[in-house]
């Protein structure tokens, strides 16, 4: 027995198992009034496009995940040199102190 689908319970979602649209007879419509039998080109197409998006999502968290750490590591990167900067500042200060604590004690001696 083969069941048939209904609009509201369509025997399948697949648009490619669908039976197409049928034109009804001219006796019980107007001549031109009909639409043509549904092609599943456009449904292919945008199954197509979908199904080549859906791949393509875990590429993009991918690249976006790369995108943060790098990211990351270029903040961390600066941090680094920022705190290297500012010991190599400190050590240049005390040496200048040193140096110029022994200038006045030469001058003063």
């Amino acid at each position: 027995m083969k069941r048939i689908g209904t609009i509201d319970r369509p025997l399948t979602h697949d648009p490619r198992n669908q039976a197409p649209m049928t034109i009804p007879t001219p006796t019980s419509e107007p001549a031109g009034s009909a639409t043509p039998d549904v092609t599943i080109i456009g449904a292919n197409d945008s199954r197509q496009n979908r199904t080549r998006e859906m791949q393509l999502i875990p590429e993009a968290l991918a690249r976006a995940h790369m995108h943060d750490r790098l990211r990351e590591a270029d903040v961390e990167r600066q941090a680094v040199r920022l705190i290297s900067a500012r010991r190599m500042q400190r050590r240049a200060e005390r040496a200048s102190m040193r140096a110029r604590r022994a200038l006045a004690m030469a001058v003063m001696h």
